[in-house]
């Protein structure tokens, strides 16, 4: 195992197998976000990408973490249901609309997940589902069916600069990251997207983030992997420092496609990466 790592472009997209897209919408937000910074609409106010796709052909062996929140958004509900047998080949996701504490939350994620298969020629049980912003509205699905066919048309390896732009609400920066190392003389790679501003502390609270590579890692492995990293990075995050504002709706992911079919059974091989 080389254990050089190093930063490359791609993000999300970096890992061979993977495509990503975003695009403006228009789903609505009737409260106007600040910028905790300058005192001016934040971008989920202007027409910046709110609905974002990352797909794989391949389907994915996926592990995921969750906000610690008893009360928790409804896309985590269908999410945790499609993700029963640990595999996904889709994430859609909106921005400026948590889709939390909505009577009919639960109805717009699923329709979400349905219209996304429709569009990709999958099951809906192959895809996941992820909103942010603001809690309590109800999602308007109308922007997201109009629009799904033109997300799936603008898929691509150069998708996750869009795709990151489309789940920031508050953030004034999108935040992607890619590396690339060698096992058993094949270069390997990891990429991500995440968003969070404000509102962050112990547990995810606002905090959504993706990660994907193309190496073959079992479930098991991979769910103890992500919840070992988890406890020593996002649950370690505190930008607001208020306990009670760990939001319902908040997760990470990471996603394998298994491109290269390398098998590493042992968590301490990927320690000695770190």
């Amino acid at each position: 195992m080389n254990e050089k790592i190093s930063s490359i472009d791609g993000g999300i997209c970096a890992p061979v197998g993977f495509l990503a897209s975003g695009i403006y919408a228009g789903i609505t937000n009737k409260n106007i976000a600040v910028s905790s910074k300058e005192n001016k609409p934040a971008q989920s106010e202007t027409k910046k990408n709110d609905l974002g796709l990352i797909f794989s052909h391949t389907p994915c062996r996926v592990a995921a973490v969750y906000t610690q929140n008893k009360v928790q958004g409804a896309p985590i509900a269908i999410t945790k249901k499609h993700l029963a047998d640990g595999k996904a080949k889709a994430v859609i996701v909106n921005s400026r609309n948590a889709n939390t504490c909505n009577r009919d939350g639960e109805e717009k994620a699923r329709k979400m997940c349905e219209l996304t298969a429709n569009a990709l020629g999958i099951k809906d049980t192959d895809v996941i589902v992820a909103s942010t912003g603001v809690i309590g509205q109800v999602l308007d699905i109308d922007p997201i069916e109009k629009n799904i066919d033109r997300l799936v048309s603008l898929l691509s390896t150069a998708g996750s600069d869009a795709c990151a732009t489309a789940i920031m609400t508050t953030d004034l920066v999108k935040k992607e990251y890619a590396v690339e190392f060698e096992l058993d003389g094949r270069i390997c790679r990891i990429g991500g997207i995440a968003k969070g501003s404000g509102m962050i502390h112990p547990n995810m609270a606002t905090m959504l983030c993706f990660i994907c590579t193309d190496i073959d890692i079992s479930n098991a492995m991979l769910t103890q992997m992500l919840g070992e990293v988890s406890k020593v990075t996002f649950n370690r995050v505190s930008v607001d420092g208020k306990q009670d504002n760990v939001q319902q709706n908040q997760c990470g992911w990471r996603y394998i496609n298994q491109r290269y079919g390398l098998s590493y059974g042992k968590w301490s091989c990927w320690k000695s990466l770190h």
